[in-house]
């Protein structure tokens, strides 16, 4: 194959060309995002009840829908929140799970549970929707003016913008934080009581005039012989202005007098919901939250967004404009950008090494052109088989860098040193160096492989992001060593050049002193290895040792997932007392948003009240701040963790509100605030009760324990809730009709859905409630009257008794029982791996009854630690099984396998040095070093193999392919090792995870360079002697490898 492509260039190239085309085409079309899609795949299940409490929409809707829930294909966990009028089930699933086959399955199971829901949630829909945690970016709208209200908002961008922006490719769900029109009839209950009117019969009165009717036509067949003309039949339908609604009729008196909606309720237009609206930098806004459909590309998608936008921009009416304060693609961006650049300084760099060593321009070209090929080639493999460009695959390709370049220089060293030996051509020497390396090249591409296939096959989250690393690295070796045997030779046969003097390298000169220092070291590095050859028991002791300090250091170093980044934003939660007011809430957001605004790092500041992550309810609020571009806050004193000290610092002091403000964790698909997600359950049926005793005791514990910091209640508070407490023996007394006294209570105090208008194209709801006037107190309550059977009115305090009690607002339940979450983070020094195993401690100490689990990130956290120990020990069994394959001996992959420790304990002692913990780019870094680590010993081990098949001493052999050896080990390992310094050492957004994967990596390289061109010697020789018998037919070299390949491998 390889003497084919010496002999036809141009069809080298053409290959070449193709596959640069093909993966120019393939970067085009791949999606790019931060991350993949690491998160496993989830739906949520949302409910409507109006009026209902937490406690009544857990008992009547969340519950039931659970239990049917329990059992669907592929459920990994399964958690729900009941709060006021809302609920809500998350399902969450195996990572590979057909979402849309589980989501026809889940609507199939609420179907057989729909006919035990109540009424007023069926009318209003269970929603089924396939979710995900993380907004791309909001849309917002506002009156520089003031001139229009946040109803008034809301409502244009729902009929205008919101359905427009759903329909963006790309758009994956978009929420309106606002809320649009709707008639409103505010009832007056005493007036109802003067015509001794019930709130069903203004509701039926409502429904029966405001309604469609199919009528038919005039002359509609059959129809009498001779009909000319036909015509359709049509009737006033639905009505559309507050005055046709105060205009319909409830009831016409015997005197002939008619009570109209308006005598006996104010009718408006009003608002859906007055629950939850938004605000930008402290102005009233209405806001569409947007979030990328799974597998889109978040950057197409953000700019197809903004696009659409500036198009209806255009068609905004007089003192409404819109903006998106709030958009996190500039951080992929950023990210993306920032590891391509680390991607080319790591090329030039590897490239400056290699010239150093080579000391030739046409020589250094060669892997020059070969090199990014194969980075073009892996992108191609990534199309194919469906990957997007993002920072995990960029990371992997700065890793093949320095690993894909020793095929090329494999390949041009073998060609130098025929043709300074052997004084042949280029061509003639090209081919006779092939024909020696082919072998050589496919044994290191399969071992190098083998080490990152194992990756390819864990599961869940980790495992997509060990998955993304594993098929980058093994596509990028896999071209690399295509190209070796097909580009690489023609270029050796047409660019290098033949000096007949036979003195390949310069005597004067830098490379003159470069080449006389390198041979003083060489021999002084003979000389100690002679030195260790001689007491190898004693190595083996400081080997010993070594690798107990990295067992040490392995226990001590910090767990962890994923580095926390500088995102560009982060999250402020407020919450109030229980049972604090709207008002008072908007009064502490505009305090918060103040001070946010105040500071020279923000630049926006979105506020959505009556909403958080911890719930909804009139005292919670969040808000989303946006800092400035990165470039202008370059300080550390800048960064968002400052910024979030100093939030935190200032916002203390008002004690009005508990307020914090978190960075998003790495990857929010997983988690919607940062640090762990821990779930407290009711396993031994305890009660809430008893439950909330057991996280008010978790609680107390977790502040005295050192490893943890700010652990928290992640949910509402008990709060103040009126019980009325029906005396139904007296209501039977008084001819009350108990469904007709629940009907009043519901319609007046909760919301009552009449049914639809339209305005503007849009149908919107009719809504009817007791004026709020009537809702101040429970006196103002209790004045209600209810009709009894006779048509006498009743007061409610006749019948009802108010009672005040102490309740949540928000229940939560976790695989179908009744659970609290609790999150908080590691104290500073300490990582979310020790405050994990901290609250386990804690909950270990929690009465019999309680059990606890784990959910979101913390989740795969978790899985991460358990999966790591068989990564590391199938990647080291296939290393082994490929050499001794390979090789055809057992002992020595023993030999090679040696030296992993080395490059463990190097990696374990860089990122203790600074201060990183054994999170998942760790683990990748460890993994790489396995197969880089045994990459060296192969290459001192097969020499020294192959001078003994010559008839040379076990020991001379040894010390021989040391010398031979050292060069080209040095070459290849700093090249690798100045490859991955740009990204243990960059700055800029996403710079935690490039520190978290290069100070490993490199760490463990210069330990497996540095440490075993001394320990190699010492182990071949010790495992020689240990087993003797090498190989097969009788000692030989093993079929596949001869000497001559392994001796023409980097001379």
């Amino acid at each position: 194959m390889a003497r084919f492509f010496v002999n036809r260039p141009v069809f080298a190239w053409v290959l070449a060309l193709v596959i640069i085309m093909a993966g120019a085409l393939a970067l085009r079309e791949l999606p790019v995002s931060q991350y993949p899609e690491v998160a496993p795949p989830a739906l949520a299940i949302s409910v409507t009840y109006p009026g209902a409490s937490a406690q009544v929409v857990e008992n009547t809707v969340v519950s039931l829908i659970e239990q049917e829930m329990n059992g669907i294909e592929g459920l990994l966990y399964m958690d729900s929140s009941s709060e006021q009028s809302t609920g809500t089930i998350n399902l969450t699933f195996q990572t590979g799970t057909d979402i849309e086959v589980a989501s026809v399955e889940a609507q199939n199971r609420i179907k057989r549970v729909e006919a035990r829901l109540p009424d007023e949630v069926k009318r209003l829909g269970v929603n089924v929707t396939k979710t995900r945690r993380n907004y791309l970016m909001f849309i917002m709208l506002y009156s520089p003016d003031g001139s229009r209200s946040s109803v008034d908002l809301a409502s244009y961008a729902a009929s205008n913008v919101l359905d427009e922006i759903r329909r963006v490719p790309g758009v994956g769900e978009a929420q309106m934080f606002g809320s649009e029109y709707s008639i409103r009839l505010w009832v007056d209950p005493d007036k109802l009581a003067s015509y001794k009117l019930s709130p069903s019969e203004v509701i039926a009165a409502v429904r029966a005039q405001n309604v469609l009717l199919a009528v038919g036509e005039v002359n509609q067949p059959p129809a009498p012989a001779g009909m000319e003309y036909a015509a359709s039949v049509i009737t006033r339908g639905r009505l559309s202005t507050p005055k046709e609604f105060g205009d319909v009729v409830v009831r016409a008196q015997s005197d002939g007098s008619l009570v109209r909606v308006r005598d006996v309720a104010r009718v408006e237009l009003g608002a859906q919901d007055y629950s939850v609206f938004a605000r930008i930098d402290g102005k009233s806004a209405a806001g569409v939250g947007i979030k990328v459909a799974p597998g889109a590309n978040a950057m197409a998608t953000a700019k197809a967004v903004r696009a659409r936008m500036e198009d209806l921009g255009r068609f905004l009416p007089q003192g409404m404009t819109w903006e998106v304060p709030y958009d996190t693609t500039p951080f992929i961006d950023v990210s993306i950008q920032e590891v391509i650049k680390t991607l080319i300084e790591a090329v030039v760099l590897v490239f400056i090494v290699m010239y150093l060593f080579l000391e030739n321009w046409r020589a250094t070209l060669i892997p020059t052109i070969v090199v990014p090929i194969s980075l073009v080639g892996a992108a191609l493999g990534l199309y194919v088989l469906g990957y997007s460009i993002n920072v995990l695959t960029l990371f992997a390709m700065v890793l093949a860098i320095g690993i894909v370049v020793d095929d090329a220089i494999v390949v041009v060293e073998n060609v130098e040193r025929i043709m300074e030996e052997e004084h042949l051509p280029p061509r003639e020497a090209t081919a006779k160096a092939m024909d020696q390396i082919v072998g050589a090249i496919i044994g290191i591409t399969v071992v190098l492989s083998a080490v990152f296939v194992p990756m390819a096959f864990f599961s869940g989250s980790v495992g997509a992001i060990y998955r993304q690393f594993a098929v980058t690295l093994v596509l990028t070796m896999l071209f690399s060593a295509l190209m070796a045997l097909t580009l690489t030779p023609a270029l050796c046969a047409t660019l290098l050049k033949h000096d007949p003097t036979g003195h390949a390298l310069p005597s004067t000169g830098f490379f003159g002193w470069f080449n006389r220092t390198f041979l003083a070291a060489t021999q002084r590095y003979v000389g100690a290895v002679r030195k260790l050859l001689g007491k190898p028991g004693r190595w083996l002791v400081v080997y010993g040792a070594i690798v107990a300090a990295a067992v040490l250091m392995f226990a001590k170093l910090p767990g962890s997932f994923l580095p926390e980044e500088d995102q560009g934003y982060f999250i402020t939660m407020v919450q109030l007392p229980p049972g604090a007011t709207q008002e008072r809430t908007v009064a502490v957001m505009e305090e918060a948003e103040k001070f946010f605004l105040s500071q020279p790092e923000v630049e926006h500041a979105i506020g959505i009240v009556g909403f958080s992550f911890f719930g909804r309810g009139q005292n919670a609020g969040l808000l989303f701040v946006r800092l400035k571009d990165w470039d202008l806050r370059p300080d550390e004193k800048n960064s968002v963790k400052a910024v979030v000290q100093r939030a935190n610092g200032a916002l203390f002091m008002l004690k009005q509100a508990f307020i914090f403000s978190i960075n998003p964790p790495p990857i929010p698909e997983l988690a919607a605030v940062g640090g762990f997600d821990f779930r407290l359950q009711d396993r031994g049926g305890l009660g809430r009760e008893k439950l909330a005793q057991a996280q008010a005791l978790a609680l107390q514990a977790a502040a005295q324990n050192p490893a943890l910091a700010g652990v928290r209640m992640d949910g509402m508070p008990a709060g103040p809730q009126l019980l009325l407490e029906i005396d139904r023996e007296k209501a039977q007394t008084l001819g009350v009709d108990i469904a007709t006294l629940n009907d009043t209570l519901q319609t007046l105090f909760g919301t009552a859905y009449i049914n639809d208008f339209e305005r503007n194209g849009r149908v919107l709801r009719v809504q009817m409630q007791a004026d709020p006037s009537v809702r101040t107190s429970p006196e103002a309550m209790l004045r209600v009257q209810v009709r009894n059977r006779t048509g006498g009115m009743v007061s409610l305090a006749e019948v009802v008794k108010p009672l005040w009690m102490v309740g949540a607002p928000k229940l939560d339940r976790y695989n179908g029982v009744p659970a609290v979450k609790l999150t908080g983070n590691p104290a500073p020094g300490h990582s979310t791996g020790q405050a994990m195993a901290a609250m386990g401690a804690v909950a270990a100490q929690l009465p019999a009854g309680v059990g606890y689990s784990w959910s979101g990130t913390s989740f795969e956290e978790s899985l991460s630690g358990a999966q790591a120990p068989m990564l590391f020990a199938i990647s080291l069994i296939v290393v082994f099984l490929c050499l001794a394959a390979l090789y055809e001996s057992w002992s020595i992959p023993f030999s090679v396998l040696l030296v992993v420790p080395l490059g463990v304990f190097g990696a374990l002692l860089a990122v203790l040095l600074r201060g990183l913990p054994n999170d998942v780019y760790f683990k990748v870094g460890l993994v790489a070093t396995i197969g880089l680590s045994s990459k060296n010993a192969i290459l001192i081990i097969e020499f020294a193999r192959s001078l003994q098949d010559q008839g040379m001493a076990l020991k001379e052999a040894i010390i021989e392919a040391c010398r031979l050896r050292l060069r080209p080990i040095l070459m290849t390992s700093i090249a690798f090792i100045v490859g991955v310094l740009p990204l243990a050492i960059s700055t800029g957004a996403g710079a935690q995870s490039r520190h978290a994967i290069g100070t490993g990596v490199m760490g463990g390289m210069i330990a497996a360079t540095v440490l075993a061109i001394f320990l190699v010697p010492v182990f071949y020789l010790t495992v020689s002697r240990l087993f003797p018998a090498r190989g097969r037919d009788g000692g030989k070299a093993a079929d596949g490898l001869p000497a001559l390949e392994v001796e023409a491998r980097h001379d």
